[in-house]
């Protein structure tokens, strides 16, 4: 039986919250994980008192007052479906705490315009939900938005826009806290979709095809399972059957990055399972991911990791973590 986690999670509701964002932290965060067989997190809600979820559609009660807050190692801070309602004093005061004592700080959707009322945003990258970006950047100005992005790892403070986006961030979080291996897992779980960088776009332009039956999902399998040769662009292009210009249109469109960024950000998460798995040689990782070299994979390790290589196997390890 694994011990209890001693990571804090505590997730803030407040009047107006959306039940879909209090619904993926809790799947994420608040449910027990015995097949991991590691410590998962301490899940806390709370609230400033009795409240009404979004629409009236059920009220709250009898879930841990504010204070919770004081001993969270990870906050995350309520968002408003009225972005123009300002959060209650109580909730921006006890934000305000956290981040002086050093929590992490996350939001869902229009739960950035709670952080930025605390004042805890300002000089910080920050993203919410694309219908709501012009009002957050005239209200507030010192927070250095980025509108078109699912969310925004900036550190100690993590934003994500619209609310399926929410999921995309907490498996990161995971991702950063347990590793590739057990995010992976927790997405098997969910049926979701194991790992969307965060600089993908938050929706696309033609979100309905005009021909039927043309999803990359068969040239994306047929890559994964051949990561260590050394594919290009045009490479797709042809098991897609379609010149690499249509093949990029479809992947902004179907997947919403640029086909070589995908390919990279797979060959990466490929090189964390092979390190979590206790793979020693960075030279083998490098070929059997098809990064080449183990100074190409050091460089993008670190780009979407933030972790050098013998960080991250310290950090991730079976070896380490088991």
């Amino acid at each position: 039986m694994p011990q209890e986690s001693s990571h804090r999670v505590v997730m803030i509701v407040d009047d107006g919250s959306n039940p879909f964002e209090l619904g993926v932290a809790t799947e994420l965060f608040g449910l027990r994980r015995p097949e991991l067989g590691r410590p998962w997190y301490d899940f806390t809600l709370c609230a400033p008192g009795e409240v009404v979820m979004h629409a009236g559609l059920f009220r709250m009660s009898g879930i841990a007052g504010l204070e919770a807050v004081e001993r969270a190692d990870t906050v995350i801070a309520p968002n408003r479906p009225d972005p123009e309602t300002p959060p209650a004093p109580a909730v921006l005061e006890a934000i305000r705490r956290a981040a002086g004592r050093g929590a992490r700080l996350v939001s869902f959707c229009t739960g950035a315009f709670t952080l930025a009322a605390a004042g805890v945003l300002d000089g910080r990258r920050a993203t919410t939900h694309w219908r709501w970006a012009e009002l957050f950047r005239v209200s507030f100005p010192s927070v250095r938005l980025q509108p078109d992005v699912l969310f925004v790892d900036d550190g100690d403070v993590l934003t994500a826009a619209g609310s399926a986006a929410a999921l995309d961030l907490g498996l990161h979080l995971i991702r950063r806290d347990h590793g590739a291996e057990v995010a992976n897992a927790v997405s098997r779980r969910l049926v979701f979709a194991v790992h969307r960088d965060g600089g993908q776009r938050q929706f696309v332009e033609r979100p309905v095809p005009e021909i039927r039956n043309t999803s990359l999902a068969p040239v994306l399998a047929w890559a994964q399972e051949r990561l260590d040769r050394p594919l290009t662009v045009a490479d797709l292009a042809a098991r897609a059957a379609v010149s690499p210009a249509t093949l990029h249109r479809r992947f902004h469109t179907e997947v919403g990055t640029t086909p070589l960024a995908w390919l990279t950000s797979e060959r990466v998460a490929l090189a964390c399972r092979l390190i979590e798995r206790g793979e020693p040689s960075l030279d083998v990782v490098a070929r059997a991911t098809g990064l080449g070299t183990t100074a190409n994979l050091r460089t993008q390790l670190r780009r979407q990791t933030g972790l050098t290589p013998s960080a991250y196997r310290e950090r991730f390890a079976r070896s380490c973590m088991l």
